[in-house]
């Protein structure tokens, strides 16, 4: 009999040499999203600020700038999201900008 020796793999990750934070794909998103309601009716919701942020804060402006009503939602995987009444996803993002809260590249609008 032949012995063959045969090595097998350990788990391969193929992101592991992504760790470094200029590669593209690391970024951390500010990701806006729509949600249909009923019929017309629409929710904005803005995910991915940073933590050190006062989401209550941005909220408040956010609210008196495009009056409209909106809220802070706890969600166990995602932590916290705002969400607005409306379609709001551009006037959000032109907002997170000139606040300088984000960077214009580092904005993902999603829906439609």
């Amino acid at each position: 009999m032949v012995d063959l020796e045969v090595q097998i793999p350990a788990a391969f990750d193929p992101f592991s040499e992504a760790t470094d934070s200029d590669a593209p794909g690391t970024k951390e998103y500010v990701h806006i999203r729509i949600q249909q309601r009923n019929g017309r009716k629409s929710l904005t919701t803005v995910q991915g600020l940073k933590k050190e942020f006062s989401y209550e804060k941005i909220l408040k402006d956010l609210k008196k700038e495009f009056c409209c009503n909106g809220n802070v939602v706890q969600d166990k995987e995602l932590g916290k999201i705002i969400q607005l009444q409306g379609d709001q996803r551009k006037n959000v993002s032109q907002f997170l900008v000139q606040a300088g809260l984000v960077k214009k590249d580092q904005i993902k609008i999603h829906g439609f």
